[in-house]
């Protein structure tokens, strides 16, 4: 990400096809700049982002519910869901209340997060 970007948190990669495909829907969406695949895109009043990992065992879809509060479903793979974790995206306790309530363990190669 150029490092003039960084700081803005209304700038989102974008990549729409192929493997590790991530979508941004946004009420109002402009493209910034392309480098090689990946574009960067100023979005605002973000209502979904919709994301697909290069190995396709992630496949995830958060929906915007209220400000930048939103649901997020889909199948996520362990390395994801320690992403998402170390992201600050959802907490441990979180993952664990999801897995306890499909009666799965953790160490499961991937999980339905809903």
């Amino acid at each position: 990400m150029p490092k003039n970007y960084i700081r803005n948190p209304d700038i989102f990669p974008e990549k729409e096809e192929g493997p590790g495909a991530i979508y941004i829907e946004a009420v109002d969406k402009v493209t910034l700049t392309k480098i090689y695949d990946i574009t960067f895109v100023n979005a605002k009043d973000i209502l979904g982002i919709i994301y697909v990992s290069k190995s396709g065992n992630t496949r995830l879809k958060w929906r915007q519910i209220s400000g930048k509060i939103g649901k997020l479903t889909g199948i996520a793979s362990a390395n994801s869901i320690a992403n998402l974790i170390d992201s600050g995206i959802l907490t441990k306790e979180q993952i664990e209340s999801m897995l306890a309530k499909e009666g799965a363990s953790f160490s499961s190669e991937s999980q339905q997060v809903s």
